[in-house]
Parts: C-alpha cells; structure tokens; sequence
C-alpha cells in the first residue's frame, strides 16, 4: 500500500503496524499531539469508538459511490468519521496434522470447542489488544446472551492455551503445529493455508460474526491534506485489488474490485445480523472488556 502510494502520488509515507487495540490506545494517548495522519485497516468496532471519542474527524470521501452500502457509513450515523475498507468473516481453523495425530475429531460448530477432548488445544487473542478476539467475543454475546455468552467464554477458557496480543497469531500458530484450533478470521487463515499449511477452516453451525476493516483520519492530523488523498486512494478499486498480491484474502468494499478468488465464500445466512452500532460503542466495548477480565481471564483452568 505505501509503496505504491509513494509511486503513485510522490507523498512520502511512514508506516507502523499495530493490533487494534494497541493503535487505539497510541491515538487516545497522543490525541492532544497526534502523530499520525490516518488509520487504515483493522476492525470497525475501534474505529466507531475512536470516532465516538472525537479522535477521528468527519470526511466524505468522494469515492463512497463507488462503495458496497455496508462500506459507506458502517457507523450509521451520517457522520462519516470512518469508512468501510474490506470486510473479513469470523471463524474457526484447525491443523489437519495435529488433530490426526492426537486422534480428535475437527471442530463444526462454537459448543464443539468447549468439549474437554480440546482441553488446552485452542488459541485466540486477547480482545483487549486485538480487534478480531473483540469481535469474537461480541460474537458469542450476540449469539447466546451476555450471561449465557460469558457462561460460554469462561468453559472456553479451560481448553485455552494461550491468549496472544495479535489477533492473527493463533492461526499461524495452527499452521505451524504449535497449537490444534484457532479462533480468528477466516482470511488470515486462508493466508496460512495458500502458504502451504495443513490448515482447514469452518464457519461454525450456529453462525458466526464479522469485521467491516475500517479507514479514519485523525482528528488534529499535522497532514489533513495528505491524508485524505491517501483515504481516498485506500477506496480505490485499484488500491484494494493489492490486497490479494500482499496474500491477504479480506472482501474488497469497492465494488469495482475483484475478489480474491481465495477468499472464502459463504452463505450470507450464516452471517449473524451483526450490531455494530452497540457494539461498537465505547460504553459497551469498556463493559464488556472489564468483565471478561474479571470472569475470564482470571478463571482457574
């Protein structure tokens, strides 16, 4: 993306990459001094409560038409503080070698891994620093209830082995045989599996949820101009078909662009109807994180 933004336009850009969370936090701490222009990529939960917070600022870009309707104002607000960029499916992979070998049956569904069979055999990112385990977690809320749903994550916590920072570690943990099952998206799977890794992937029974990746400039940005050229280049056909070169299998929010032949394919039922508006609220977001470290992540296992 910078590389061929630079060629592109001439505009030099310096790049860091950071989970979800950890970006949110860095423009929260520096939203009296920002040092960056725009935040591309990563689930939308964060960027809504960034924009919530004011850390972000309105801008229509000029490329919404070109959009799918779930990309141009995925907050629904008439804001436009945040646009969609892709949307990545939530879901379960699993080491065909590992599981073989230990002679446990692939998981189907979101109840198959709380089995003990699976008892420190899954891994997935802690949703304080990572957008996707976020998602997860908001997934299985929605899916089950808040109290069924924590009632769900604190039995999952048993057969956990390992809650890593970033949510796309655990399935390349799963690839390379350092864990069985990985709880993530299912593009960051793919990736793992067109590398050549004895990965396969499930969509759970019951349903499951999903990420609208996200572009927002930042409130105060000491480049706005710059900024919002890059924004608009990031909603470019163009810009998002460099995705499947760069091994990264998310839909595309231009509908002029291909999508990765890769990318997995699914029936739209087996999307839940996903609540970003209070999902992605901070007061949700901060209720939710505080409890599962109090009910989870301290539950004996």
């Amino acid at each position: 993306m910078t590389t061929e933004f630079e060629r592109e336009t001439g505009i030099q850009v310096s790049m860091i990459r950071k989970s979800t969370g950890e970006l949110y936090a860095q423009i929260w701490a520096e939203r009296r001094n920002p040092k960056g222009d725009v935040w591309w990529a990563g689930v939308g939960d964060a960027h809504f409560q960034a924009a919530e917070m004011n850390l972000t600022a309105a801008y229509r870009s000029p490329l919404l038409e070109e959009l799918h309707p779930w990309a141009r104002d995925p907050m629904g607000r008439g804001e436009f503080r945040t646009t969609g960029v892709y949307l990545g499916i939530l879901g379960i992979s699993y080491n065909t070698e590992w599981l073989a070998k230990k002679q446990l049956p692939p998981p189907q569904s979101w109840q198959d891994l709380l089995k003990p069979i699976y008892r420190g055999e899954i891994q997935i990112a802690n949703p304080n620093s990572s957008g996707t385990a976020y998602t997860a977690m908001a997934t299985i809320v929605q899916l089950f209830g808040e109290e069924a749903g924590f009632a769900y994550l604190r039995k999952l916590h048993r057969n956990i082995n390992q809650y890593t920072r970033s949510g796309s570690a655990p399935t390349s943990a799963a690839a390379r045989g350092e864990t069985g099952i990985a709880i993530s998206f299912t593009h960051d799977a793919m990736t793992q599996k067109m590398a050549g890794f004895p990965l396969e992937i499930v969509v759970p029974r019951e349903g499951t949820g999903f990420e609208i990746g996200c572009v927002s400039l930042i409130h105060g940005a000491r480049h706005p101009e710059a900024a919002k050229k890059f924004l608009d280049w990031s909603l470019t056909a163009r810009a998002q078909e460099l995705g499947a070169r760069a091994l990264a299998y998310q839909f595309p929010s231009n509908r002029n662009a291909a999508i990765p032949p890769e990318a997995l394919r699914i029936d739209r039922k087996q999307l839940i109807d996903f609540d970003f508006q209070r999902f992605g609220s901070s007061a949700v977001r901060k209720h939710l994180l505080a409890r599962w470290d109090a009910e989870v992540k301290t539950a004996p296992q």
